[in-house]
């Protein structure tokens, strides 16, 4: 008769393991001796290396009771099902590892990587996450939609930002996100952005259903960006 703790020793597992292979009922429980311990066998160490075995061998425990009593050909087939269902389990693990690989991607997960590059570039002249973070939800959207009209529209973007003086409107329209409406600032703002529009060539037209969902979804809108756009259309 043997302890607990010889038990799991001699089998290689532990004692915390015993007792679940106890609990799910893999591994019958013997009494108690009359010293309050439970006493096992030789029988029970065979039993427990022949479950242990099994489950190393990524049989799920459900099924262990199930091929410890079968006879050679349904054990057979019962093993056939579980590599086959192992196979399965490994191309799903396999799949899940690739979508993870991408989220290291980040933003060129969700976005062409002419997109991602130049959020990268907002991110280096130091426009706030929330500034870079609207961007990105705007062009998923945009270039879902409307593919071919967001790829001009994110070249004539990306070239704008190699200008100085856009890049300061652009980061001071960030930093103006949160100014209150009647905020001072706004209108000399707008017109500075409206002085550089008028030199840019006339771009097509954005769809302005599309315009508008993708600002929406991007939360792009705050009562000082809604006053300079008012402002901006009568200049």
């Amino acid at each position: 008769m043997i302890t607990i703790g010889q038990l799991a020793r001699y089998a290689g597992v532990t004692i915390k393991a015993v007792r679940h292979y106890h609990k799910v009922g893999l591994l019958p429980e013997p009494e108690r001796d009359h010293s309050g311990y439970r006493r096992y066998t030789a029988r029970d160490a065979v039993g427990l290396v022949k479950i242990r075995t099994l489950a190393e061998a990524g049989v799920p425990l459900a099924r262990v009771k199930e091929l410890l009593a079968a006879g050679e050909e349904e054990f057979a087939s019962s093993i056939t099902e579980i590599d086959e269902a192992l196979h399965r389990r490994e191309e799903e693990v396999r799949q899940a590892r690739e979508r993870v690989a991408r989220l290291r991607a980040g933003d060129a997960l969700f976005v062409s990587t002419e997109a991602a590059a130049m959020l990268d570039l907002l991110r280096e002249l130091g426009v706030s996450e929330r500034g870079v973070r609207m961007e990105r939800e705007v062009w998923v959207l945009m270039q879902a939609v409307a593919p071919d009209e967001a790829a001009v529209w994110l070249a004539d973007k990306t070239e704008s930002l190699a200008d100085p003086e856009f890049q300061r409107i652009y980061l001071a329209y960030d930093e103006a996100f949160g100014f209150p409406a009647e905020d001072p600032r706004l209108p000399a703002l707008a017109r500075r952005a409206a002085v550089w529009l008028e030199r840019r060539p006339a771009m097509p037209a954005a769809d302005p259903e599309v315009s508008a969902l993708a600002m929406a979804a991007a939360g792009a809108s705050s009562p000082a960006w809604d006053r300079m756009a008012a402002l901006s259309r009568t200049l």
